[in-house]
Formats: structure tokens, C-alpha cells, sequence
């Protein structure tokens, strides 16, 4: 199974302050690389439905702040409807309140700030 060892690996992470999503987006990929994952950044699941990462069947959505809960839970409804997705995990900068599973699916949450702290310059 794919699910536990992309969370072990994201939950591993010490982000530092980052700006931007990008820079998010960047950490992220070359935590997939060094743990030795092959994954699709921006990967198309249908039309107009693009994952940040899809790793296997794990969906990878990054949300840098606190997105609104009720268009990420749309966003990742989406998602979860595509037959290549088994699972969703939510990396955010802040925690957002999101339900266990979404069409069947389970969701992870990761918040950087609240699991980890994040390491200053």
C-alpha cells in the first residue's frame, strides 16, 4: 500500500517558511525523489481536475494559508471521483477542518504548522 509510506514521508518534512505554494510545491517533489516515489506533479486526473502530485493511486493537494473548507472539499470531490484515486492527502499550511473520507476515499490531513513547526531562516 502507497498511502503509508508518501504520509511517513510528508510527515517527515521540516518546511521552512515558505512564501509561495511553489515553494511548497518544490519541497514536496524533492521529498517524493529522495525517498525514491515516482509521481506525476500537476497530473491530470480528467478534464479540468489536475492533482498537485499524484504518487501511485495517492492524490497529493497542497493548499499554502487556510483554504476555504467548502471549495476544497469540492476540489478534492473531484478527485476522489476519478477510478486512479484511492486516497487524498491534504498538506496545508494551516489546519482545515475536512471529513474522514470523500466519495468512499480517505482523506489525510497534514497542517505544516500545527505538526511540525516550521524551521526559521
Amino acid at each position: 500500500m502507497v498511502t503509508e509510506p508518501v504520509l511517513e514521508a510528508l510527515h517527515a518534512m521540516r518546511p521552512p517558511f515558505a512564501l509561495y505554494e511553489a515553494d511548497l510545491h518544490c519541497l514536496v517533489g524533492q521529498t517524493l525523489h529522495d525517498k525514491g516515489f515516482s509521481y506525476l506533479h500537476e497530473a491530470r486526473l480528467a478534464p479540468r481536475c489536475r492533482a498537485d502530485y499524484l504518487v501511485g493511486d495517492v492524490a497529493v493537494e497542497i493548499k499554502k494559508g487556510k483554504p476555504r473548507p467548502v471549495d476544497l472539499r469540492a476540489q478534492l470531490l473531484r478527485y476522489a471521483m476519478c477510478d486512479g484515486v484511492r486516497c487524498l492527502v491534504v498538506l496545508t499550511w494551516q489546519s482545515v477542518e475536512l471529513p474522514e473520507t470523500i466519495a468512499g476515499k480517505p482523506v489525510y490531513r497534514l497542517a505544516m504548522a500545527q505538526l511540525w513547526g516550521v524551521s526559521l531562516p
